[in-house]
């Protein structure tokens, strides 16, 4: 007889038999079992963060008085804007980009994985480098700065959203963040997905195939129950080419490619502009009546699916 529930992951999924229920405004054709989400830039403003984080360290190492900085490194390190900082937090993001793109084609050896906690200090340190700001901070500060990527703030409509969502589908990240990282946000950030999934669970990074269709494997569906939550085309593109369904979320800044050869190109299902509510919307869109859920936001069913959320989460830690 077969078992009410998949328990391949912490939170049970309901049967396939039974699938969720859709409504006249359910926006895909084919109704979704599971979300994933990217994280950086979808869930969370990295941008906003980090420059900021930056920012504070570099007052905090000018201002210290134990520290012995050369003149010329200080006056260096006084000159640079909070714009300069913003474009450093750029760099440093680009450097991730390029990273996990060359593990994922092959470019760059299998032989050089690391994770991305790795990636990120060792690429800080290069830029410490290559702007001439060697000195400024001990390598234990440099460590301790190479985790702010653990601590990003959402997007204001992350939390309520992914919540609503949770009603009909399994949220799951699907980041080339590593694990540690990823449970990180999602303590810091209140944000309930029922399932953290890392691209390294399959050694490589998006957009490997194996990245995507991993995840729908181990969620036990088919890649077409799947869909893909970014805001980057790239993402989408390559989530479509490998059978997932496709909702782009518009972030600010975060777009690099063009947004009228991707609606030509017609491999975005759902597609949320900025004017919109973020989440939320795709909620809506999703056929979840968000208005009533929002009334009932603080009742007994909410806090009981928090701690339903809490168990996943520890369940999925110790399973992984």
């Amino acid at each position: 007889m077969a078992a009410d529930f998949d328990h391949r992951s912490p939170c049970p999924l309901p049967r396939r038999e039974n699938p969720p229920e859709t409504t006249p405004n359910m926006a895909l054709s084919t109704p979704p079992r599971a979300l994933l989400f990217d994280v950086f830039g979808t869930c969370v403003d990295w941008r906003k963060t980090v420059t900021e984080t930056l920012i504070e360290w570099k007052h905090r190492a000018l201002n210290d008085a134990s520290a012995s900085l050369a003149s010329t490194l200080r006056l260096h390190a006084s000159n640079l804007t909070d714009e300069d900082w913003g474009r450093f937090a750029q760099e440093w993001r680009d450097s991730y980009m390029k990273y996990t793109r060359g593990i994922a084609s092959g470019e760059i050896p299998p032989s050089e994985y690391k994770t991305i906690d790795q990636h990120h200090y060792d690429s800080l340190l290069t830029l410490i480098h290559d702007w001439d700001l060697i000195g400024l901070w001990r390598l234990d500060d440099v460590r301790e700065i190479s985790l702010v990527w653990h601590h990003l703030v959402p997007w204001d409509d992350t939390k309520p959203g992914i919540r609503e969502l949770n009603r009909l589908f399994w949220t799951c990240t699907l980041s080339n963040g590593n694990v540690e990282l990823l449970r990180d946000l999602a303590a810091h950030g209140q944000i309930e997905w029922t399932h953290i999934f890392s691209s390294n669970m399959w050694d490589s990074y998006k957009p490997s195939p194996k990245v995507y269709l991993g995840a729908a494997e181990k969620l036990g569906l088919q890649s077409g129950e799947c869909a893909m939550v970014a805001a980057h085309l790239g993402d989408l593109k390559a989530a479509k080419s490998n059978g997932l369904q496709t909702i782009y979320v518009e972030r600010p800044q975060e777009e690099s490619w063009d947004k009228e050869e991707a609606r030509q190109e017609g491999y975005v299902d759902l597609w949320v502009g900025q004017g919109e509510k973020g989440f939320l919307t795709v909620a809506e869109k999703l056929g979840i009546n968000v208005d009533n859920s929002r009334r009932r936001s603080l009742s007994t069913g909410a806090v009981t699916n928090e701690n339903v959320w809490k168990r996943g989460m520890t369940e999925a830690a110790t399973s992984l």
